[in-house]
């Protein structure tokens, strides 16, 4: 991908314009509450909505986040030569920025929701490159539990074919192995973390997660999704599907039955 100055053409700038102002349109907001989501000045917003400046690819990601939307599709952003502080450390893979560009971009992220049986816990998850640490990162955000959303290093070894999210918080880990992605993006697999209880307890526990490309769902829902949610059932077949295909495997040791050998 490129810096986060790199200017978009002409062209893409007016094609996510576009986008943009289709999305003002359909959810019937104003400019100005984009711009303060987004952390720009109405300004700014004014002069790229309206041609009279390039989109840079940080206030694009600006946007993104602020709409939950990819504003990527269809915007065909080359990737900047590979440099020396484009290659991860071997500790992560030793990809290039140019071999997981693919992956950079804002997910759903689905798994069960550990406090009330049978809901889903839905929030996003925004893959980027982080020049300073040359690798690229995830952070989550959009959490219920905004004090525990989680950021780390993402690995990405060609040998296992999986992507690992990997946070590291004083020798405390959290683990998330996920499948590659689908033709269409999203990732399968597990995460491995703690679940705080009462007090200062916490027990560990894994459980299925899914990564889905925020451009695939129309109307994305987040927090505790219940039955009664509009995704509730698409979002339930995904996480069915870690399992059913298999992307992942839940052992449980069982006794041996009275007489086996």
């Amino acid at each position: 991908m490129p810096t986060p100055d790199k200017q978009l053409s002409p062209e893409q700038s007016q094609h996510v314009a576009e986008m943009i102002r289709e999305e003002i349109a359909r959810r019937r907001i104003s400019r100005q509450t984009l711009a303060e989501q987004a952390k720009l000045s109405l300004s700014t917003l004014e002069k790229v909505l309206g041609g009279r400046r390039p989109f840079t690819l940080a206030t694009m990601v600006r946007l993104e986040e602020a709409l939950g939307v990819s504003l990527r599709k269809g915007v065909e952003i080359s990737p900047a030569p590979a440099v020396n502080g484009d290659i991860s450390p071997d500790g992560l893979g030793a990809y290039s920025r140019r071999s997981v560009a693919w992956l950079e971009g804002v997910y759903i992220t689905l798994r069960p929701s550990f406090g009330a049986k049978g809901a889903i816990y839905a929030y996003h998850t925004d893959f980027s490159w982080d020049p300073s640490a040359s690798c690229l990162v995830f952070r989550e955000g959009e959490r219920l539990d905004a004090d525990y959303s989680q950021f780390g290093e993402v690995a990405v070894p060609n040998q296992s074919g999986h992507v690992y999210l990997v946070t590291n918080r004083h020798g405390q880990h959290r683990l998330i192995t996920v499948s590659r992605p689908r033709i269409t993006g999203e990732m399968y697999g597990i995460i491995t973390t703690l679940l705080a209880g009462r007090g200062a307890l916490l027990t560990p526990v894994a459980a299925p997660i899914v990564f889905l490309p925020i451009r695939t769902i129309p109307n994305p829902t987040m927090g505790r999704i219940s039955s009664a949610d509009r995704n509730y059932a698409l979002y339930r077949e995904h996480l069915r599907r870690t399992t059913d295909e298999p992307y992942a495997l839940f052992f449980q040791g069982e006794p041996e039955k009275d007489g086996a050998a």
